[in-house]
């Protein structure tokens, strides 16, 4: 299986996701060990929480704009750059004395943020073959949700024997791993065009996105957020990204063109993205396993077995059909796998509602599986490809960074809008409502993701 180079796709692939597993377990593996980091580091539940946030925060500023500013200086250049500073993070964090020497790791760990989408544009240049390219780009983009769940039980296993130090410790071996073959196994790729980095419109995005990001933060805790700092967050945002623009109107190589902006191509799709993360992420990581662990109107599976009910078959489910899908989208296109993975999805939601309001473990499975094929192995393949596909050749990095955005935002929006629902339906009908009450919203912005879905411009060497 080799490339017009030589070289083989093979080796180039178990690079780019071993490259891909080094960010995940930064992501997955630390989750079943925060008890135990907050013993070992004799602090609180709160700031152990805290040390999650600064990673998710920092994995989505970076993916803003290294992507763009690896079609300047060079894409294996940058994936080793951010492989190196992964590894720094995790030792650092491994020997981290107090929180906050192990926040400053966890900041490093998160410029891996956009490793998913600068691999799938090191992908597409080396496959030019449009059906090819779908298939390998499902493979790689499936692992990016997690390792069928396996990557969280060698986490809590290593915390539970070794400590968390091992954990990091794990981490750090596998992005060395990463960087041995990246070095090796790719070669290096820039855009059309190489200007300068437009550092100036980076800083203003990266504000805006910022405040928008630390504002939904604080909505997340509903009663008890600061209504008014919220307000300021959101004002900030909006100025930032209205400098943001004027600046990007004004330079003559801006990060992004505004007319790149303007086009359906940018805000189609990162519309579908953010609607469709929004509706479905607190489903199947909040309302589902909080149906699965209430002893009263739930399922009352315990804290340690509800995972190999809910989450495990999603991830598990979702990793297998991710190949699948995209084979499909190469014979059919990106966009009507798509709509059929939305409309699955909407399903799913649906069936949501009757769990509900008669849960049993047969159902949670069956919502689970449903919702891994439909969403996790199909649409956010589907979403994360058209950031590439659609991308213009000078400038292959704005899109998938973007992107990336939209997920990340759609992630913490989820959260807040379907627990908003959740909290005030259950005051006012009980636990029972509650449940219904978020997958309805869920389902609602399902729709409308569909809706947006057909705003999205054709690709060009799309199948369909």
């Amino acid at each position: 299986m080799l490339d017009k180079g030589g070289k083989s796709i093979v080796a180039l692939m178990a690079a780019l996701l071993v490259a891909i597993f080094a960010f995940q377990l930064n992501a997955s593996m630390l989750s079943p060990a925060l008890t135990t980091m907050q013993n070992e580091l004799h602090t609180s539940a709160a700031q152990i929480g805290l040390i999650q946030t600064v990673f998710y925060t920092s994995a989505a500023l970076f993916a803003l704009f290294l992507p763009r500013l690896a079609d300047i200086v060079g894409r294996k250049k940058v994936l080793l750059g951010i492989l190196i500073a992964t590894t720094v993070g995790c030792i650092i964090s491994a020997i981290a004395p107090n929180v906050p020497i192990l926040m400053f790791g966890r900041i490093l760990q998160g410029t891996a943020g956009p490793l998913l989408p600068i691999c799938l544009i090191m992908l597409h240049v080396r496959i030019t073959d449009e059906k090819r390219y779908a298939t390998l780009m499902a493979i790689l983009s499936s692992v990016n949700g997690g390792i069928a769940g396996v990557d969280a039980l060698l986490g809590g296993w290593l915390a539970g024997t070794f400590g968390f130090r091992s954990v990091f410790a794990a981490m750090a071996l596998v992005a060395i791993a990463a960087i041995i073959m990246v070095w090796i196994f790719t070669d290096e790729s820039t855009a059309a065009d190489t200007p300068k980095m437009d550092w100036l419109g980076v800083v203003f995005l990266v504000l805006a996105f910022l405040a928008t990001y630390l504002a939904i933060n604080e909505i997340q805790k509903l009663a008890a957020a600061n209504w008014a700092l919220v307000a300021i967050l959101f004002v900030a945002a909006v100025i930032c990204f209205i400098v943001f623009w004027q600046v990007e109107k004004r330079k003559k190589d801006p990060m992004v063109a505004t007319h790149y902006l303007k086009q359906r191509r940018t805000w189609g799709l990162l519309s579908t993205t953010l609607l469709t993360m929004t509706g479905v992420f607190a489903i199947m990581n909040g309302v589902v396993p909080a149906i699965a662990q209430d002893t009263k109107f739930g399922t009352g599976l315990s804290a340690s077995v509800v995972s190999f009910a809910t989450l495990t078959p999603y991830a598990l489910v979702g990793l297998i059909f991710g190949p699948v899908a995209g084979k499909l989208a190469g014979k059919f296109g990106y966009r009507p796998v798509l709509r059929v993975g939305l409309i699955v999805t909407i399903l799913g939601a649906i069936f949501g509602i009757f769990v509900a309001h008669d849960p049993a473990i047969w159902a949670l499975v069956l919502i689970s599986v449903l919702l891994g094929v439909s969403y996790a192995g199909t649409a956010n393949i589907m979403l994360n490809g058209l950031g590439i596909v659609l991308s213009p050749a000078d400038n292959t990095g704005y899109l998938p960074g973007m992107n990336a955005g939209a997920f990340n935002l759609g992630s913490g929006l989820s959260f807040a809008i379907l627990y908003a629902f959740m909290n005030a339906f259950t005051k006012s009908g009980g636990p029972v409502m509650g449940y219904s009450a978020a997958m309805v919203a869920g389902l609602v912005l399902l729709l409308l993701a569909f809706a947006c879905s057909f705003l999205i411009p054709k690709p060009e060497g799309d199948q369909a």
